[in-house]
């Protein structure tokens, strides 16, 4: 039996479960490389948007984080937008995503983006039929529209098994750092499973387009989803080392006047560790 990931039920990925030593090593390779792409955005004045999209608990939060952690934060973006506000959603649908798009020099992570519309919002009723049609029409004219403005548009489907996300959700119930993730949402898209997939599919019938395809990332073993994203991404743009000036640090200047204030007259941090 296939699942959604399009691997067999029965093919059990955790035979090629990668190690912590070759996966640490693995991603400081890339990440260094992340260095360098970031490196060349800004130097050609790139303008890039990375989107994620998937299954609640799919690992897309993960690799967002790993991506951005060496990078400088006014170069590379994340952008989580919530719940419209009522003025939002009274709004051409994608105004409140137009304004998070990047300037020369940028790249953008999108944490879900536009396409809330056809998975929660359409599967959950937070948009009627009309809207959900009229999406569906204007995406990949919205999307050419970008491209063509010079924006380099990359797109992520994180795919994962319905046994691995339920094995995921359970995890965090207990784990008082990450059960701030199962959002009652969340939890009310376990009883939707088969919509959400109905949804998926019929949303990458429209977009999934030859302009802008969506690129799929199984998603059940998340170090090798890490890895793999993370090296697709770094080759999707052509990228080179750009040489930066050697770094010499001046000296310091000294003035013999100078008294420091004593710590007695300061408020310290009590050292408890």
């Amino acid at each position: 039996m296939i699942d959604e990931s399009g691997n067999s039920k029965n093919n059990n990925k955790k035979s090629q479960k990668l190690s912590t030593k070759f996966y640490e090593k693995e991603l400081q390779n890339l990440q260094i490389e992340l260095v360098k792409l970031q490196d060349w955005i800004q130097h050609q004045g790139l303008k890039v948007v990375v989107i994620f999209e998937g299954r609640d608990a799919a690992g897309k939060g993960g690799v967002i984080k790993r991506i951005s952690q060496s990078l400088n934060p006014r170069v590379c973006k994340i952008v989580a937008l919530g719940t419209p506000s009522s003025k939002e959603k009274s709004q051409w649908y994608f105004q409140r995503y137009v304004p998070h798009l990047p300037s020369a020099g940028e790249m953008i992570l999108f944490d879900r983006s536009w396409y809330n519309r056809a998975g929660v919002e359409h599967v959950m009723g937070f948009c009627n039929q009309t809207e959900y049609n009229e999406f569906m029409r204007s995406c990949p004219e919205f999307e050419r529209m970008l491209i063509r403005s010079g924006i380099i548009l990359i797109k992520y489907w994180f795919s994962v098994s319905d046994e691995e996300q339920e094995r995921r959700f359970k995890s965090r119930i207990n784990d008082p750092m990450k059960g701030w993730k199962l959002s009652p949402m969340d939890l009310k898209s376990r009883e939707h499973w088969l919509e959400y997939s109905k949804a998926k599919d019929e949303m990458f019938k429209y977009t999934d387009t030859k302009q802008s395809p969506w690129y799929v990332v199984p998603a059940d073993n998340k170090k090798s989803a890490r890895l793999n994203c993370i090296s697709h991404l770094l080759s999707k743009i052509d990228y080179k080392q750009v040489e930066r000036e050697e770094i010499v640090l001046p000296p310091r200047k000294d003035d013999k006047g100078y008294i420091r204030t004593p710590f007695a007259n300061q408020t310290i941090v009590p050292q408890k560790y």
